[in-house]
């Protein structure tokens, strides 16, 4: 796993993995690849809403999909890669550590009964040495709501101490379940939603009946509403800012970076970007401006490989004894099929001041 940027580790189709492992005894094993057969009008899909409160594109962004290929390859529903091998639900992300502690609401995506729960388990990413064993207990702190017919949707990776529903309680649609957390098998704060019916695995994006092998399906498990925000753009400058020398991803998502001051003797000024599905080939670009208006650092790069997660920096040490006081301006930039009729362009612009 190259610098960090992958958001977690393969695992093959056969493994009892991730959310599907969770309370296994009471939901049986996992089924891999998600399949979708017709069902019969006693079997009437709930109609999702998002599991999370927040603005998909704005302070919330789609990281990983269900994987659709039943082999050891990956591929979600549309025919793209935006997932990994055996994953089962749809995984929504937050900006970093310190959103996470001040809270962001997991709600309920259709309205059911509390099957089964369980919390106690730290946020913690499952990588770090030291952290323990997640086995069995992949889903972390979470829950499975059960909505008749046979259907249910179950909460991962949420945060600990945080669960706001007990056993048999019923819940409406959009009700508060608990926290965002990064508990269990997660590398960075996120919800995970997975779909069944009874054992097998449903794509919300494709749902039942499906008809053709790329694209949406003929009924979308989504309510129009969220299927709306969960089908935009997919890479994501989803954060950035100035740090006072090199930063490592791993601060920057703890939310070390996130004051909008700097010290005039700081020994760098460095501009970062964390980035969702960036793709190969697209041109990112740096540029810092000093308070007078003067370009101080200018940077380009292509991307060499479309990855789930990225993060890159650009920046220059000090050489005075300080760095002249005022506001500087940062701007990121990721254009890609650059001069072709489709460009797209996407940027973040941040600013510092220094004193």
């Amino acid at each position: 796993m190259g610098k960090g940027m992958e958001l977690t580790r393969p695992a093959p189709k056969s493994a009892v993995f991730a959310a599907a492992c969770f309370f296994a005894a009471a939901l049986g094993p996992a089924t891999f690849p998600a399949t979708f057969q017709a069902l019969g009008a006693e079997a009437k899909p709930p109609a999702l809403g998002l599991p999370i409160r927040c603005r998909p594109g704005k302070d919330c962004w789609l990281v990983n999909l269900v994987d659709v290929d039943p082999g050891p390859g990956r591929r979600d529903y549309a025919c793209r890669k935006m997932t990994y091998d055996g994953h089962n639900g749809t995984d929504i992300a937050i900006r970093d550590l310190a959103v996470m502690a001040k809270g962001v609401d997991v709600v309920a995506s259709a309205p059911g009964i509390v099957k089964a729960l369980r919390d106690g388990m730290k946020d913690v990413d499952f990588t770090i040495p030291g952290g323990g064993s997640v086995e069995g207990r992949e889903c972390g702190n979470g829950l499975v709501i059960v909505h008749g017919g046979g259907w249910e949707t179950q909460y991962c990776h949420m945060r600990r101490g945080s669960l706001a529903v007990k056993k048999g309680d019923s819940i409406e649609r959009g009700r508060k379940l608990g926290l965002v957390g990064n508990s269990g098998r997660a590398q960075f704060p996120h919800v995970h939603l997975a779909v069944r019916l009874g054992k097998r695995v449903i794509d919300p994006f494709a749902g039942v009946g499906r008809q053709r092998q790329c694209g949406l399906g003929v009924a979308p498990l989504w309510r129009k509403d969220a299927l709306k925000g969960l089908t935009g753009e997919t890479t994501a400058l989803y954060n950035a800012g100035f740090a006072p020398g090199r930063p490592s991803p791993r601060a920057a998502r703890r939310g070390d970076f996130s004051a909008p001051r700097m010290s005039r003797t700081a020994p760098a000024m460095v501009l970062w970007v964390d980035m969702f599905w960036p793709r190969a080939g697209d041109i990112l670009s740096f540029r810092i401006t000093a308070p007078n208006g003067r370009t101080v650092v200018e940077r380009s790069a292509t991307v060499e490989k479309t990855q789930a997660r990225r993060f890159v920096f650009a920046g220059r040490k000090r050489k005075a004894r300080s760095l002249p006081p005022g506001t500087y301006r940062g701007d990121i930039t990721l254009v890609r099929g650059k001069g072709g009729a489709k460009e797209k362009i996407i940027s973040v612009v941040r600013e510092v001041e220094v004193r």
